[in-house]
């Protein structure tokens, strides 16, 4: 597909050859530039797209005004219809350039647009881009003028032939849904004739006492060239500088990179899953003695390594714990402010007790991957797939994608792996050979690796290119328990997707909807479940540990109801399911004491008798003591025998009963020989109340 023609489908598409002239345009930055200004605010949105709508004297007054992130459709929390966006649609942002930028250069930069984009600055048409997920940047040097400048956006929400959409199967065919809009940032940048596009920091023998920086600065060189610069590179800690490194050399016009080696950092303290300590890094560029342009970022010093015995992180055998995330929001699509991002990266790492996420199956937002730097949360971050491969312009924008991704986010000490390979897709060796040889070739720091199913999983040996064998296990045992393979020979081993919407007990897959709203006696299942999981997967010291699907619901037409599909944790709201109960107690009791029954404490039309014979209740306690009514019930310790591998399994008491009292349940939960925990439940709906809690004291527009 011709990238500047992408639009033409449209009734009222805009016709590139009516334009000015196409504006120069470049890579895009990955780091923050000196200044920086926001163009989030004041955006009119006028709908579906109209043929002179991107034309400097089209009168926009009646256009709604409105906030990035944007999504274009009125969406619900339920029941979204990609016939809500599949269109072309028009943004306008008027804007004054701000004073003393003469002899600067000046770019916009895109964090996202779902999923094709066409900006038109003041008549002069920009490169298109293809592709919703990753950031993108124009620059409009000599385009710009004194008082209001106008920028255009024509959004293309239709099936495109780009990653993960284009597959003959239309819309059905990706499990999420892909709502269209302006649905990141927009900012000016202004930058200096000659700048630091890029800054690579990347940690070198870790473990050692030798531990360095080999810094790499990619510097773009502007008209007034060649000349001799020098870039220094500082390191620090809370306002302390820690080591310095500098050069001096010649640049000429157009990219170049200059490489830094930073010494004498024996002092420095490791970013791990508990202590996450964050270092900050400038480089500047300076001439003739004098700062031209600064570029910041932050890094972490740690080593994390795949082997055949499991995954280990600066040295010690560390078992992944983990959940597979979609970043849909209710309401917003993909267009949620950082403040929800970040909140995910919360719930994930403090409520839920991973330590690893699976940003499936796109890059994610930069606001949740800070969060995961700040947090501990490891990451495993993937190009933009689902199953289908395209044409060979299809597969030229993954590629692409795949250095945009590891451009972005490869000074984040919490992305421990690569995904270069189209989740669940088919062997295809020529084209894993591309994106892994690209990957190795940006950041040879990190292993790579893809989903791979039980179809691709047959001819591995001669078709596999990655690093790390990931693999979505599904089957059920025997028995109707989640059943776990055994490793693949000779390579590091994870399981990238397990559990999922699937009902074990029969011992078949067959779709059930673990919906709030739904069977309560599955609503219980989803627990066991995950719990099952991940002890077999402990068990087996070759398996590196194992990613849940999901954290959340999502937007999909797959398998869904009413468009939502149901296999999270939490729901569209980030609600906690029971299914939650197993991960929430997953934490060191001296940490925080937990008892989190497996069932909901009601006598109702589902569940007549109570919870049953065999109900679970997760804890992190030694002992539990059930009392109903105030009257003793069951003491109880957690069940070591089915689950030997799990650090706190849980624990099963016989409560069927009659519950026509409307008994009051109380857990008593006991460590160290002390109660640290007391929790009680009322079956009497009459008093029930509905209890609100902000997540935040204040929002910041």
């Amino acid at each position: 597909m011709d990238r500047r023609k992408f639009l033409g489908g449209c009734a009222a598409a805009l016709s590139l050859s009516t334009v000015k002239g196409l504006a120069k345009s470049a890579p895009f930055d990955a780091n923050h530039v000196t200044k920086t200004f926001p163009l989030d605010g004041e955006w009119l949105f006028g709908g579906k797209l109209r043929s002179a709508a991107t034309e400097v004297g089209f009168v926009d007054q009646e256009f709604s005004r409105i906030t990035l992130p944007h999504t274009v459709a009125q969406l619900s929390w339920q029941n979204w219809d990609p016939a809500q966006w599949e269109d072309g649609w028009i943004y306008r942002q008027h804007f004054a350039v701000p004073k003393d930028t003469e002899g600067k250069r000046l770019f916009l930069h895109f964090e996202r647009v779902m999923a094709g984009a066409a900006p038109v600055l003041n008549g002069h048409a920009l490169e298109p881009h293809l592709g919703g997920f990753l950031p993108f940047e124009r620059e409009i040097t000599g385009l710009t003028k004194a008082g209001d400048n106008l920028l255009a956006v024509v959004v293309d929400g239709r099936w495109l032939n780009v990653p993960p959409t284009g597959g003959p199967k239309g819309e059905p065919s990706v499990d999420y849904l892909l709502p269209a809009g302006i649905t990141g940032t927009v900012e000016l940048r202004v930058v200096p004739e000659t700048f630091l596009r890029e800054v690579f920091a990347k940690p070198v023998d870790v473990l050692s006492e030798n531990r360095r920086l080999h810094i790499t600065c990619r510097v773009n060189g502007g008209e007034d060239l060649p000349t001799e610069v020098r870039i220094s590179a500082e390191l620090g800690r809370d306002s302390r500088k820690i080591a310095t490194a500098k050069k001096t050399v010649r640049i000429d016009k157009g990219d170049q990179d200059v490489e830094l080696v930073m010494d004498g950092l024996s002092g420095v303290e490791l970013w791990d899953a508990e202590r996450p300590h964050l270092y900050d890094i400038g480089v500047t560029l300076s001439r003739k003695g004098q700062s031209d342009h600064t570029l910041h970022t932050r890094i972490g010093f740690r080593e994390a390594r795949f082997e055949l015995d499991g995954f280990y992180l600066n040295g010690k055998r560390t078992q992944l714990f983990g959940l597979d995330r979609h970043e849909h929001f209710p309401y917003l699509g993909f267009a949620a402010p950082n403040r929800l991002q970040r909140r995910d990266a919360e719930i994930l790492r403090k409520e839920l007790n991973c330590n690893m996420v699976r940003c499936s199956h796109y890059p994610q937002s930069g606001a949740f991957l800070d969060a995961c730097d700040e947090l501990g949360l490891m990451v495993w971050e993937e190009l933009p797939g689902w199953q289908y491969i395209g044409d060979e312009s299809w597969r030229d924008l993954a590629v692409r994608d795949v250095e945009g991704m590891i451009r972005r986010d490869r000074n984040r000490p919490s992305i421990i792996i690569w995904g270069t390979r189209i989740n669940e897709s088919e062997n295809d060796p020529e084209f894993y050979r591309r994106t892994r040889a690209l990957a190795k070739r940006l950041d040879d720091s990190r292993p790579t690796s893809g989903t791979m199913t039980p179809s691709s999983r047959r001819d591995w040996k001669t078709q596999w290119n990655e690093d790390v064998f990931a693999f979505d296990d599904y089957h059920a045992d025997p028995v109707g328990q989640v059943g776990i393979l055994e490793p693949v020979e000779g390579h590091p081993y994870m399981l990238a997707e397990v559990v999922g919407q699937f009902n074990y007990r029969t011992g078949k897959k067959f779709d059930v909807r673990y919906r709030r709203a739904g069977d309560i006696t599955q609503q219980m299942d989803q627990a066991i479940f995950h719990a099952q999981a991940h002890d077999k997967t402990a068990a087996n010291k070759r398996i590196a540990g194992a990613l849940a699907w999901c954290a959340f619901d999502y937007g999909s037409l797959m398998n869904a109801y009413h468009a939502v599909k149901c296999p999270g944790l939490a729901d569209l709201f980030r609600l906690p399911k029971l299914g939650a109960s197993f991960y929430r107690s997953q934490i060191d009791p001296v940490v925080r004491p937990v008892i989190e029954p497996d069932f909901y404490w009601d006598f109702g039309p589902q569940t007549p008798s109570g919870p049953g014979e065999h109900a679970a209740i997760f804890s992190n306690c030694e002992r539990l003591e059930i009392s109903s009514d105030g009257k003793p019930h069951a003491t109880l310790h957690p069940d070591r025998e089915g689950y030997p591998h799990l650090k706190y399994p849980p624990f099963f008491a016989d409560l069927k009963m009659d519950g026509k009292t409307k008994p009051v349940l109380q857990i008593d939960g006991y460590f160290g020989g002390r109660r640290v925990l007391s929790r009680s439940f009322s079956a009497d709906r009459s008093t029930d109340k509905l209890w609100l809690h902000a997540d935040d004291a204040e929002l910041v527009c």
